[in-house]
């Protein structure tokens, strides 16, 4: 077994009992002396026996004193330097240097102390590198999502101004509805008095058709009554010629008689032709009645077609001013819904400003947080402390601090460490 296997404690039990051991021997040979020299007094060797005691004790002190010395100097030997290489590891591992190796020189408190240290370095080294690897992440995520929320904001402005000219289109084409609203309306209103103002012209069109007919009618019994007195002129001139023939034959007797149905004989001839020029005006007049009745009678035709034809403008003109209406209304719930969209559009914006934010700072924390862990050397390292490979990005608050400011304050505690260790 080597001796730095060999507890502290276990040590120090030993070296005291050496101690103790040698003061007993010193003590037994001063009293073995103290014996011989009374039993000796007699005969006169008391004082050489005295004085062979009094050397062996001083012999016997000065050999215990030597060995107690030697076996201080070895205890603290071997308690001083293993605690002083644990301190000069406990300095480095606090001066953020993890890559030197512990050895582990003994297996007693000391040795337990260096193993502990050594457990601990590993494990700041193990946490360290999953800080680190975790700080990358966070940065690396950080910035995506801080570029990601970037292009959203600058695709929520495009959508924002793209909403905003919408609105104002449509507040145009709502302006541009309502008129078209008003003017169908006032169309229809038009067209309305328009059917009404046909509907009259068609029954005035119906009546003089009706009146027409009756004039018709009127001038066939006019012809009929002209035909009768052409024919009782025709009868009377027939009559007043065998009244003349009859007068003839009476001579001088009816000389007179001659006269009268002479004269009976030209009126008759007058009545015959005032009757045919009657009739003939009376032919003309029913022919013309006749073409202006089937003029009415087409006209009549066209305006109950043209009648037809307003209702009909009149039902679409309302159709119309009913489909302008709703389109009207349908418009002003777009314009509800771009309204809406408008203000939701813009509290996105504003939220996806606020996320852009908290992006940056979490990218700045993520960079302030691995230059903090870059203080810490582990092995491999260039030997360069507070690296970090996560770029700072400006910040989107006001007031945030540069990550020149927070490396200051990160190296301000490392020189405060390193002072305090020299």
């Amino acid at each position: 077994m080597k001796i730095a296997d060999i507890k502290i404690g276990q040590r120090l039990t030993i070296a005291f009992s050496l101690t103790t051991l040698m003061l007993a021997v010193v003590v037994a040979v001063g009293t073995m002396g103290l014996r011989a020299t009374s039993v000796e007094h007699a005969s006169g060797n008391a004082q050489q026996i005295a004085s062979f005691y009094s050397t062996l004790m001083i012999a016997l002190g000065v050999a215990g004193g030597a060995l107690s010395l030697f076996t201080a100097w070895y205890i603290t030997r071997g308690i001083v330097g293993p605690i002083r290489h644990a301190v000069r590891v406990a300095r480095t591992v606090a001066g953020g240097d993890l890559s030197s190796h512990i050895e582990i020189r003994s297996r007693d408190e000391i040795g337990q102390l260096s193993a502990a240290l050594k457990e601990m370095n590993a494990s700041l080294i193990s946490i360290v590198s999953e800080v680190r690897g975790g700080t990358e992440a966070i940065g690396t995520a950080s910035a995506e999502i801080a570029a990601g929320n970037m292009d959203l904001s600058e695709r929520t402005e495009r959508q924002a101004g793209s909403l905003e000219e919408t609105a104002s289109s449509m507040e145009e084409l709502t302006s541009t509805v309502k008129q078209n609203a008003a003017n169908a309306l006032q169309a229809n209103q038009l067209a309305v008095s328009a059917s009404d103002v046909a509907g009259q012209g068609g029954a005035v069109v119906a009546q003089v058709v009706d009146t027409m007919a009756s004039i018709n009618a009127s001038a066939r019994k006019i012809v009929d009554i002209i035909a009768v007195i052409d024919g009782i002129a025709f009868q009377t001139n027939i009559l007043a010629l065998n009244a003349a023939v009859e007068a003839a034959r009476a001579g001088e007797q009816g000389r007179g008689f001659a006269v009268v149905a002479n004269e009976v004989r030209n009126l008759a001839q007058r009545s015959a032709a005032a009757a045919r020029e009657i009739k003939g005006l009376i032919g003309d007049s029913v022919g013309q009645v006749d073409a202006g009745a089937r003029l009415v009678d087409q006209a009549g035709v066209t305006m109950t077609e043209i009648v037809a034809s307003v209702r009909r403008v009149t039902d679409i003109m309302s159709d119309i001013a009913a489909a302008s209406q709703e389109q009207l209304s349908g418009i002003e719930h777009i314009n509800g819904a771009i309204a809406e969209m408008d203000q939701t559009t813009q509290q996105n914006a504003a939220l996806v400003e606020q996320a852009s934010a908290a992006a940056a700072t979490l990218r700045d924390q993520a960079t302030h947080l691995q230059g903090a862990v870059g203080v810490f050397k582990l092995v491999g390292d260039a030997g360069t402390r507070g690296s970090a490979s996560v770029k700072p990005i400006k910040s989107a608050r006001h007031g945030a601090p540069g990550p020149r400011q927070h490396y200051a304050a990160l190296d301000a505690p490392s020189a405060r460490r390193s002072s305090t260790a020299r």
